[in-house]
């Protein structure tokens, strides 16, 4: 089996995108709006809630009010993200079983090494789920911008860089888990062709 260093490496690497994902899911600055042209007077969307003012504790916040009044980005983007942290969660309690250096499946190495690949496997799913619905909100924000003709002032805020380093980070920790199993095969192999040399 691969050490248990690489495979508490991949796991801490997916837990930290999982908690990134969520705190950007939590937070209200996906979409910057600048009213009037006015940098003071700003109001931001997020997938909960939406906040306006001039920032501190001028700004106001009301969660929405129906969904079906939503914006299709808000809707899609809401459930991908939801999708993601549900798929990752999962992942985090299966991963949790097939780790090296947790004392589940104690004397089933090869079934614990198939549990840590599958866990992986869902975390990069996971990560691939944000990535993409994160850079499509993205997209969808641009062409606003340009559907517009640049008269209003429509920019992605610092939620979508955090969803993007979650799905970074997500992506990072499932591969390390993933091809745990090619490593340890590859390790084993390395290791019978030194003990025929000796």
């Amino acid at each position: 089996m691969a050490s248990s260093g690489l495979q508490l490496l991949g796991f801490m690497l997916s837990l930290i995108g999982l908690a990134a994902t969520v705190a950007a899911s939590c937070m209200v600055e996906w979409r910057r709006y600048y009213e009037g042209g006015k940098a003071s007077q700003k109001t931001y969307h997020g997938l909960w809630m939406k906040c306006s003012g001039g920032g501190g504790a001028s700004r106001t916040c009301e969660m929405y009010e129906s969904l079906l009044k939503l914006p299709t980005e808000i809707q899609v983007t809401r459930a991908v993200i939801l999708l993601s942290i549900f798929l990752s969660s999962v992942a985090v309690m299966v991963s949790t079983v097939g780790m090296k250096c947790t004392r589940f499946m104690d004397g089933k190495d090869k079934s614990k090494s198939t549990v840590a690949m599958v866990a992986g496997i869902m975390f990069v799913i996971a990560g691939l789920l944000t990535l993409i619905i994160t850079s499509w909100y993205v997209r969808m924000i641009v062409n606003s911008f340009n559907a517009s003709q640049h008269l209003n002032r429509y920019e992605f805020g610092s939620a979508v860089f955090v969803s993007w380093g979650g799905a970074i980070l997500t992506l990072a920790g499932g591969a390390f888990l993933s091809c745990r199993r090619c490593w340890s095969e590859g390790s084993g192999s390395a290791m019978t062709q030194r003990a025929n040399y000796v």
